[in-house]
């Protein structure tokens, strides 16, 4: 058997819980093993899970050999990944066809198949839509919507939002998103963090990271998620330079970048930027890509502020982290931070794609210790408030209300479209 997060690993649990009432088993479905925001979402749902009890297995898109990208303490299987191909939509209708051949063979243990994503959404109603015998009913969280340019990854996403059986989001911003858009009824199920993880991070590890990027005497600006155009990459350089140019030379950290998406295009217009904003790779911008797991909550330890200037989010994991971690936070002024932040309070929110507001903000922070200090400990106290726990919980109940399977041709989709021919 293999560790924990290669391959296929754990037994799944008997489907039922510990007053002996059943539990529909239910496998949790993504298209990746990397550390993008839903997977991270996944990962730490199906440890909750299987913690309570609850028989849950994760199904991933992956190289079985490599596993995820931390280990993974619930039941995994992970199906191997086609071949990178050279357009985005060749990557994702391979993926589909991969993701849906694997679940094949496992779909009979699962009457409830718990979709992640687009792509893991059309695998699952694929195989439900296909069953001969009992279907199992599908579920899709939606974290946020792709601004695909293709028809056919347009339909694609809509398909994957409008035909499973139930449909779940993060947010209340997503739930009215779905409504007015898709006419789909959703029920929303917030994100979780753990805190202790991120409060109790290795200070000296962070100051080695700190070092090890040249930040002596200097402020240190961490951000998540690459450089990419739903991160608002650019106005956060951009901020940067209006920093350095006010006397402030803070170095830039940012951590991640893995994406199924290309972006070279967009990330090579926003280097391109930096000569003339005054801007160096080393001196002022460090991309340290996808970093060791156990090291990333020491990297939000070393850091002075935080900074997040997204023109889109399902709900911003990593803010959640970072306020997990007491670094101060600073956000793109988006309904969806609007649920959970209040400007002054516990962050400072800015609008979108306004670096000299941006700049603003970060300066406040940094030459303001009063200020960061109520930052700090008010975001300690939203983070506390959301706990993988509670996550489960409440994923725990709807599961429940869906134990009676569904066929195909159910009247309990969300969705109004009439099923099409799978490509």
């Amino acid at each position: 058997m293999s560790p924990p997060g290669r391959g296929e690993t754990g037994v799944s649990l008997p489907g039922r819980g510990e007053t002996g009432v059943s539990l529909p088993p239910v496998a949790l479905l993504t298209y990746s093993v990397k550390p993008r925001g839903g997977v991270v979402h996944t990962l730490h749902l199906a440890e909750a899970l299987h913690a309570a009890g609850y028989p849950v297995r994760v199904v991933a898109l992956g190289d079985p050999a490599e596993g995820f990208f931390r280990p993974v303490q619930a039941p995994v299987t992970i199906v191997p990944a086609p071949p990178h191909l050279a357009t985005l939509e060749e990557r994702v209708f391979a993926s589909v066809d991969a993701l849906a051949e694997g679940l094949y063979t496992l779909a009979p243990g699962y009457p409830l198949l718990h979709a992640q994503d687009c792509i893991s959404a059309r695998a699952a109603c694929r195989v439900r839509d296909g069953s001969s015998g009992a279907a199992p009913l599908v579920i899709r969280t939606v974290h946020h919507v792709d601004d695909f340019t293709t028809q056919a990854l347009i339909d694609c996403q809509r398909q994957a939002i409008s035909e499973p059986d139930k449909v779940l989001v993060v947010s209340e911003q997503w739930r009215r998103i779905l409504e007015a858009d898709y006419a789909v009824s959703a029920t929303v199920a917030r994100n979780g963090v753990d805190v202790c993880r991120f409060e109790s991070a290795d200070r000296r590890l962070a100051a080695s990271l700190r070092e090890s990027i040249g930040t002596a005497g200097r402020p240190l600006i961490l951000t998540v998620g690459g450089i990419e155009p739903r991160k608002g990459s650019e106005t956060l350089v951009r901020a940067v330079a209006l920093l350095r140019d006010g006397g402030l030379a803070p170095v830039l950290a940012v951590v991640g970048g893995h994406s199924f998406q290309d972006y070279r295009a967009y990330r090579d217009r926003v280097f391109s930027l930096l000569p003339e904003l005054g801007l160096e790779f080393g001196r002022d911008i460090a991309l340290l890509g996808t970093v060791a797991n156990a090291e990333l909550p020491s990297w939000y330890a070393a850091a002075d502020v935080f900074a997040f200037p997204s023109t889109k989010e399902g709900w911003g994991l990593a803010v959640l982290e970072a306020l997990s971690a007491g670094l101060p936070v600073v956000a793109s002024d988006l309904p969806v931070f609007r649920e959970y932040l209040s400007h002054g309070r516990d962050a400072l929110l800015v609008p979108v794609d306004a670096p000299a507001a941006l700049a603003g903000a970060l300066t406040s922070v940094l030459g303001d210790p009063e200020l960061a200090q109520r930052l700090r400990a008010a975001g300690r106290a939203v983070a506390a408030g959301f706990t993988w726990e509670a996550t489960a919980a409440a994923h725990r109940t709807i599961y429940a209300a869906l134990r009676q399977p569904a066929g195909p041709a159910s009247d309990t989709r969300t969705g109004h479209e009439p099923l099409r021919p799978r490509r």
